[in-house]
């Protein structure tokens, strides 16, 4: 039998001068998938005026972080390389949840440490 682990992670807040008391707080922390499993990470903030959750991907095969979407207020977008694979719901506002959502998790691409951020709302 073959398993997944699925380490989650949170990045610093982007910008200089936030509070100490300023988190970001992600679920789980470290989880164990079989392929085929689903999984649901969940992610959410306290920072006021950031209205916006990121979700990164790093493998082991590619230690740099890859963008897989994000929520924007409640807008959800996804990377193309990631649609058809990936989700992202939620909102990104302060105390709401946003959500990355792997259907069906695959064994190769799929394990690695998930991170998600908070930042403030720009248009990209």
């Amino acid at each position: 039998m073959i398993t997944l682990l699925i380490q989650v992670a949170t990045l610093l807040l982007w910008v200089t001068g936030l509070s100490q008391t300023d988190k970001v707080h992600q679920t789980p922390t470290e989880i164990l998938k079989r392929p085929e499993d689903k999984v649901q990470l969940s992610c959410s903030h306290n920072v006021p005026n950031y209205y916006m959750i990121l979700w990164y991907q790093q493998s082991a095969q590619n230690t740099a972080l890859k963008l897989i979407g994000y929520v924007r207020y409640t807008s959800p977008m996804v990377e193309d390389s990631f649609k058809e694979r990936f989700n992202v719901s939620g909102d990104g506002a302060a105390d709401k949840m946003a959500y990355l959502h792997i259907p069906k998790l695959r064994e190769a691409e799929d394990s690695a440490v998930y991170f998600c951020a908070a930042s403030d709302a720009q248009c990209f």
